[in-house]
């Protein structure tokens, strides 16, 4: 007995010996010893724990705390369960074991900060790193926050918040690093790229310091930050420099998977129809183990869109839909997988059913189904059916009232010769503006095209209350009254004689100083070449402007017979016959282009190419993101203790 209790004492120095020097390895050769001499002694079962997490045994580590959970008790032992199950990727796990115990230690608040980054609940999670800073004063003061500047990032990048300045100051790369990722979020992309590139200044000085390091080390470090370089100069055009900046990252082959795949997804961006055996290549970097794990969930839908349209671009109909059928359960609201399926049956020219499914997912999901409404739309166009592609452009809540909308809606029903509907249209966007927005810029001027287009067509008693109205706004607007008076004197005598009063005098004396030179030249150019017989102090002929047959004076040409013309042209022909030969002298004119839908373009046309339906637009390229800079918390500080 004496014999073992000196074994296992000099066993329990041997296990501190190699903890000190952190040879975990031989620590828990020393540890099982001592567990085959005294079974299930709390402290050694602890110890091996330890040495099993230290060496990333994550599994194994956890098999003995539930082989040995009655023993080792949950209180003891929570932290490690909790960060074993956070390495294995089982976040929900980890969630619940945290948040068991009843009062949370620091190093379980750093676990339980990790664990809700992960999840993006990074409400929670700048409160847990802000109660941290706030309340601890250690050697990892920096870390915590680098952590906490990686969670304003990611609320600033993905959910388009914008989180109070905290104050952090930006004394590392990583901080910058962060700080240009919140920079982005908020659109800044000009500061962004700065900060960016103080972040690479920070990080070479910082390398700088250790002999040990290469010129390699150091590249392989700046990767991240040369990709978020990259997708800034792409938000911005400067497409080949991003390329050529991506093309860098990817031929250090980081050890990051995360980055590897979003710089993939980005160059694949680029490339879009183009360049697809490239893109074929890239794609495989996208489908790397632990990818899912190391980028936020809209990263990866990002990849997981771009992959279904690259199935699409390079032919693969079959695969393209197997993809877009995956994505739309996933996401079952969103209209992008439905778009991408859309440009799919386009290309094999299947318009019929594309516009089924499109109809179908806008009764389904109204809304998120502006969007979707508009590719109706642009597919009824492209089949000449504009009165229906009018219909749906109507039916968006979203857009009805916008200008453009307006504008594109009365050009297509004044194509379509409907100048009814053209009309309600101002109608109704009088309307609604006139409650929400009385006598702004954009209501004034709706209420001038109304009734300008609604005097262009004839419709002058129709104009009148919106002349009315104008006139009340301006009345030194004289035009506008002439056309007052004008559209009255159709309906109301007496209302455009008491109008006309308001008219200037017709008998005021005109100053020509006053005329501007742009108006003298006009003039001018007017006048044009005078005649020979031109006589200055004669009064010019007020029908002068008239083509000759509408003027009073005209009596039509004398009628007699023409004496046909012998010797001109071919011997022996006369002019009528020569004419009859002349194909510039045909009776009928070529006929107009036919209106969209009418039964000569059906019959003439072929069916629209698929390059005439717009394919939904390729997620904008992924950025690299702030999680790529947050510390891990398995990661010692040079010359600390462990900090696990």
């Amino acid at each position: 007995l004496a014999n073992n209790r000196g074994s296992v004492a000099s066993l329990w120095t041997e296990v501190n010996r190699c903890g000190q020097n952190g040879d975990f390895t031989r620590a828990l050769k020393a540890v099982n010893k001592i567990l085959h001499e005294v079974k299930e002694d709390v402290t050694a079962l602890h110890c091996k724990i330890v040495c099993l997490v230290q060496n990333c045994s994550f599994k194994e580590a956890l098999n003995v705390m539930n082989t040995y959970s009655k023993v080792l008790g949950s209180e003891l032992i929570v932290f490690e369960k909790a960060y074993c199950e956070y390495r294995l990727n089982r976040v929900e796990s980890a969630l619940k074991t945290i948040e068991s115990v009843s009062e949370q230690t620091d190093k379980l608040k750093e676990l339980y900060g990790q664990v809700l980054y992960r999840m993006e609940r990074y409400d929670e999670c700048k409160a847990v790193y802000t109660d941290l800073i706030r309340n601890s004063q250690d050697e990892y003061e920096e870390e915590r926050k680098t952590n906490l500047s990686a969670v304003v990032a990611a609320m600033s990048t993905w959910e388009k918040a914008s989180p109070d300045d905290l104050g952090l100051s930006e004394t590392t790369y990583e901080l910058s690093y962060n700080a240009a990722c919140t920079l982005i979020g908020r659109g800044q992309l000009t500061e962004a790229l700065n900060k960016l590139q103080e972040a690479e200044e920070l990080c070479r000085v910082f390398f700088s310091e250790d002999s040990d390091i290469t010129e390699e080390d150091v590249e392989s470090e700046l990767a991240v930050i040369h990709s978020q370089m990259a997708y800034i100069m792409q938000l911005q055009g400067r497409t080949e420099e991003a390329l050529q900046l991506y093309n860098q990252v990817i031929k250090l082959k980081p050890s990051d998977v995360g980055l590897l795949a979003v710089t993939a997804n980005n160059i694949i961006t680029i490339n879009k129809d183009q360049n697809v055996f490239d893109s074929k290549k890239k794609v495989k970097l996208t489908n790397a183990d632990g990818v899912e794990y190391k980028l936020a969930k809209k990263q990866l839908q990002a990849i997981e869109f771009n992959k279904a349209l690259l199935a699409m671009y390079t032919n693969q109909a079959d695969q393209c839909r197997k993809l877009t059928s995956g994505l739309q359960s996933q996401n079952p609201g969103h209209p992008r997988p439905v778009l991408i399926q859309v440009a799919q049956l386009c290309r094999e020219k299947q318009h019929s059913k594309a516009i089924e499914l499109l109809q179908r997912f806008s009764d389904q999901h109204p809304d998120s189904a502006s969007g979707i409404k508009l590719t109706m739309a642009q597919l009824y166009l492209t089949q000449g059916h504009v009165t229906k592609a009018c219909d749906i452009l109507r039916s968006i809540e979203d857009f009805k009232h916008k200008q453009g909308m307006i504008s594109a809606l009365v050009s297509m029903y004044s194509h379509e010769e409907d100048i009814d509907s053209a009309i309600d249209v101002f109608s109704q966007a009088i309307q609604y503006y006139q409650s929400e927005q009385p006598g702004s810029s954009v209501h004034l001027a709706l209420v001038r095209e109304a009734a300008d287009f609604k005097l262009k067509y004839g419709r002058k008693k129709e104009a009148i209350s919106d002349l009315e109205q104008l006139w009340k706004q301006n009345t030194n607007d004289i035009h506008t009254l002439a056309q007052l008076i004008s559209a009255y004197s159709l309906v109301d005598q007496d209302k455009a004689k008491s109008l006309s009063k308001h008219l200037p005098s017709p008998e005021r004396d005109l100053n020509i100083s006053e005329w501007d030179g742009e108006s003298l030249f006009f003039s001018c150019l007017c006048l044009g070449k005078l005649p020979k017989n031109y006589d200055p102090t004669a009064n010019p002929d007020p029908e002068r402007w008239l083509p000759m047959r509408e003027r009073t004076y005209y009596r039509g040409r004398k009628k007699g017979k023409k004496k046909e013309q012998v010797g001109k042209g071919t011997q022996g022909a006369t002019s009528g016959a020569a004419s009859d030969l002349d194909a510039s002298k045909t009776a009928s004119s070529p006929p107009t282009s036919p209106r969209p839908g009418s039964a000569q373009a059906s019959a003439s046309t072929s069916a629209p190419a698929a390059s005439n339906v717009v394919p939904p637009r390729q997620q904008k390229p992924a950025t690299a993101g702030p999680g790529a800079r947050k510390k891990a918390p398995q990661k010692k500080k040079k010359g600390s203790k462990s900090g696990w």
